[in-house]
């Protein structure tokens, strides 16, 4: 696979759906959806397609769940389908209406900027058949010292995902049907594990495995080439999974 080229354009598809129930998050809002949060008299749906369009997506898909998010995307112009029985399944619905090249993102990723989807475009690596946008902790408390994210801890260091997934080339879909494999064992550990490989826990247990070594190894599992992109930007790793993100991102976003 040739070196993608953030000039050529790519596809892109937000994750907007609901896991069912009342998002706190919403709830904390005042509104029904979680995509629906205004930030500085934008949603936060409409923050995220603007960031992809100004990066070059030529084709923005948004997978919902609900009526009142469907309504909004339509009116951003924006095509739209319904939410799987879970995230890797709606992505999986993604890429079989997209294709690769394909990048894939949340709609609470509120603080996305264009450049860091064009950086990550084109820093993965040539030959990878999906990449992982992933922050280190430095780089993060360096940005956004507080804020506080769910790390993994490596070799390399610690570290945390940036919701940006690039789906390089048409094998991405190995990668896909072995997320959702894992999302279906998510309740039984030990099938992960087994799936995973004993090996590969341990290396990990005993603070010997890097985090490119952990992606290129699960890769291989899925008989692809998989890579993870170190974000510069701090920033890319804040989202808005509970109220508390909410207050930090309203609190950035007014400083601007």
């Amino acid at each position: 696979m040739e070196r993608p080229d953030p000039a050529a354009g790519f596809n892109a598809l937000i994750l907007a759906g609901s896991r069912g129930g009342v998002d706190p998050v919403a709830e904390y809002a005042g509104v029904t959806d979680k995509a629906m949060i205004e930030i500085e008299g934008q949603t936060m749906l409409a923050r995220v397609a603007d960031a992809l369009r100004t990066a070059g997506a030529s084709r923005i898909v948004v997978v919902v769940s609900s009526p009142t998010v469907r309504t909004h995307a339509e009116a951003l112009d924006l095509e739209v389908i319904d939410a799987a029985a879970g995230p890797s399944a709606s992505a999986g619905a993604g890429f079989d209406l997209l294709g690769a090249p394909l990048l894939v993102t949340t709609a609470d990723h509120a603080l996305l900027q264009p450049d860091w989807v064009t950086r990550f475009v084109a820093d993965v690596p040539a030959g990878a058949d999906v990449a992982v946008l992933l922050a280190r902790r430095d780089v993060i408390e360096r940005d956004v010292p507080d804020t506080r994210r769910t790390y993994l801890k490596f070799a390399d260091g610690a570290w945390s995902g940036c919701n940006l997934f690039y789906l390089a080339t048409p094998r991405a879909q190995a990668a896909i049907t072995l997320w959702q494999s894992v999302e279906a064992d998510r309740k039984r550990p030990w099938r992960i594990v087994r799936k995973l490989g004993p090996s590969l826990l341990l290396r990990y247990l005993l603070g010997k495995l890097t985090l490119a070594a952990g992606l290129a190894q699960i890769g291989k599992l899925a008989g692809i080439e998989a890579a993870m992109v170190a974000s510069p930007f701090g920033l890319a790793a804040v989202d808005v999974d509970k109220p508390s993100d909410l207050d930090l991102v309203r609190r950035l976003t007014s400083r601007r």
